[in-house]
């Protein structure tokens, strides 16, 4: 992180949806799958899988605020996976598909609850919003396989089925923030 940029970590599910998505956006600088929020140091896929660990499945971002804000992010966090489900994401199920936002600083943690609860109020789910908000601790990079794997395995099956309709979403409703090379 330079003076430039700044990093949030999120957990919407499955990290290859949210790298993909995340990765396309103008200001995004990287995104790295991984771990955050567990107790085990440098956990491994498989440790992280057993739901023992505490970590979720999460994405750390480095962003331009000047190209895209913070605020926009956790908009398109919110919109492009089930913030009310406990646990879950679709059929990927346990603790490590959990919906957290990991707060690296007070305007963060600041910006992260009021878009909550204003996305609360506005009604846009039915059922209530169980993403935690919780202080940045840890975040350890996912294994080497797992990075950039939404266009590496365009082809596989969970590709087609799960992260296309994400992909999709995204462009109808943020195609204004989609770095050109993904229109």
């Amino acid at each position: 992180m330079n003076n430039m940029t700044e990093i949030t970590t999120l957990a919407n599910g499955c990290f290859w949806c949210t790298e993909a998505i995340f990765k396309r956006l103008k200001g995004v600088k990287s995104v790295l799958p991984g771990y955050a929020g567990g107790t085990v140091k440098n956990p491994s896929y498989d440790q992280v899988c057993t739901g023992t660990t505490g970590h979720t499945e999460s994405t750390q971002i480095e962003f331009d605020p000047r190209i895209i804000s913070f605020e926009k992010l956790l908009d398109i966090f919110w919109h492009t996976h089930d913030p009310t489900t406990l646990n879950r994401q679709g059929n990927d199920v346990g603790t490590q598909y959990r919906s957290a936002i990991f707060y690296h600083d007070k305007k963060q943690k600041e910006i992260a609850e009021r878009s909550k609860e204003e996305l609360e109020k506005g009604g846009a789910y039915k059922d209530p919003i169980v993403t935690e908000i919780t202080p940045f601790k840890n975040f350890y990079v996912a294994e080497d396989y797992h990075k950039n794997y939404y266009d590496q395995h365009q082809d596989a099956p969970y590709c087609s089925f799960v992260i296309d309709p994400k992909i999709h979403k995204l462009l109808q409703q943020y195609g204004n923030e989609i770095k050109e090379e993904y229109n």
